[in-house]
């Protein structure tokens, strides 16, 4: 039997809007994947920089996230969201437009590519904390998985094939130049982007408005008190610690060093590892619907770390080590997405309007934060106790992330709540801006939340 009062998703294959935006972030994901791999060749190409200058590169693209909290106070206090993300896509553009101008009068230089990392990350950050209101209020709530799994499902396609196409266009055109072509998918973001109407709900301006630090500090605040809230950022954030742990890098020089395998024998593996995340993105709807919306999310939460270990206790002949790489990666996708797109789903049907853009702003400064923290712990515990014993740390620490779950209304949620629910009360906005708790209407929703969802709901789940 199904869940009582679930509204049946709307197909957004016939919703011309979501059409448009899902294409104008499928182009933009290529384009990533273009300047991913065109910025690090500019640098150690054409200004021969050292090992240490190109990681301050990448690190300089996540710094910005350490300011999401103040800029999501900010963002939400701003009516047109979208006007915001057709701006940042435009900033995007335009600086990613001079490193090809500057190379051709042959006025590159590290700190203009310095520059644009932190632009175009700041540019990102503002993008990623309007998005959450716009989403919400563009797909309905029935349709939040399908919308999420459309979108990954891109981002999944653009990682199998983007970098391919990327090193294609660098080679063909050197890689200042292929950056016009990341600043193209910018533009037409930001025109498709720009054509999707949707009703902003309007922001309650009252003359004693609180400071942008006390909004900030409310939105961290609401996501602290919110019992799904506290438990999702705590689990993603560790999640993602113990994954910056293992990282890429490390994962690459132990199948180099320690597997013996080819470049040739790791770019497959990672490719098969792309196809796990599309795979992932695919079927998370049809997974979501079976096991729930809650239980897919621990799922995935155990499933994107664990295979780690996979890869660390491979051994045997060249076959072994090298099927064991590529199912750690498969594997491995197939969780993230499941992870990601219940996820994004839950927590745009949890957070109310007025609270989105703090409570991005504040996931990002967190999450994003301790990235950057795990990839230096990876380094240091590889020097001091060997590549494969600091994977299995990841591995492990990675799927424990499940113990913020498990006592979380989460694993009990099956389905994510009709479209069109009641409105919460009148004295949401004034209550979320006044005193830092969470709204009032917005309390009794989470209430409601957990009443819906709780353990007399779910024994009428679909078995």
């Amino acid at each position: 039997m199904s869940v009582t009062g679930q509204a049946l998703p709307v197909s957004l294959w016939r919703d011309q809007r979501f059409r448009r935006f899902w294409a104008g972030q499928s182009i933009s994901q290529f384009g990533d994947r273009i300047t991913e791999l065109a910025l690090p060749l500019i640098a150690v190409g054409a200004l021969h920089a050292s090992a240490n200058e190109v990681a301050w590169l990448t690190a300089l693209i996540w710094t910005p996230n350490l300011l999401a909290i103040v800029l999501g106070a900010w963002v939400d206090d701003r009516v047109h969201k979208r006007r915001l993300m057709v701006l940042a896509d435009l900033v995007r553009a335009a600086v990613l437009l001079s490193l090809p101008a500057a190379y051709l009068l042959g006025a590159v230089t590290l700190g203009q590519l310095y520059v644009v990392a932190v632009l175009t990350g700041a540019a990102g950050v503002l993008f990623n904390t309007a998005y959450p209101s716009f989403f919400a209020q563009l797909v309905p709530r029935s349709s939040y998985v399908d919308a999420n799994s459309k979108l990954s499902a891109s981002r999944s396609v653009s990682y199998v094939a983007g970098p391919a196409i990327g090193g294609a266009l660098v080679q063909a055109l050197t890689a200042p130049v292929a950056v016009v072509v990341d600043a193209l998918t910018f533009l037409a973001s930001a025109v498709l982007v720009g054509r999707v109407s949707v009703d902003e709900p309007s922001v309650a301006h009252d003359q004693a408005a609180p400071p942008l630090l006390r909004r900030a500090r409310e939105g961290l605040v609401f996501v602290v008190r919110h019992p799904v809230l506290r438990a999702s950022l705590g689990c993603a954030a560790t999640v993602n610690f113990f994954t910056f742990v293992a990282g890429s890098g490390l994962i690459v020089l132990f199948a180099s060093r320690n597997l013996g395998l080819t470049a040739g024998v790791i770019g497959m593996a990672f490719g098969i590892g792309a196809t796990g995340s599309l795979l992932g993105a695919v079927i998370a709807p049809k997974i979501s619907r079976r096991l729930g919306v809650g239980r897919s999310i621990v799922v995935g939460a155990v499933l994107f770390p664990a295979p780690i270990a996979i890869a660390a206790a491979a051994g045997g002949p060249l076959w072994a080590r090298a099927g064991a790489l590529a199912l750690t990666e498969f594997l491995s996708g197939v969780g993230v997405m499941l992870f990601d797109v219940n996820l994004n789903s839950l927590q745009a049907d949890v957070i109310p309007d007025g609270m989105r853009s703090r409570v991005a702003g504040a996931y990002s400064t967190i999450n994003y934060g301790l990235r950057p923290v795990g990839a230096v712990l990876g380094g240091l515990l590889a020097t001091l106790i060997g590549l494969r014993v600091t994977l299995l740390i990841a591995a492990v620490g990675g799927a424990l992330s499940l113990l913020w779950l498990l006592p979380s209304p989460i694993p009990r949620i099956h389905s994510l709540t009709p479209d069109n629910p009641v409105a919460p009360d009148s004295d949401t906005d004034s209550d979320a801006r006044g005193n830092g708790r969470p709204p009032t209407g917005h309390r009794r929703a989470t209430r409601a939340l957990m009443t819906r969802y709780g353990p007399s709901r779910w024994k009428h789940r679909d078995c």
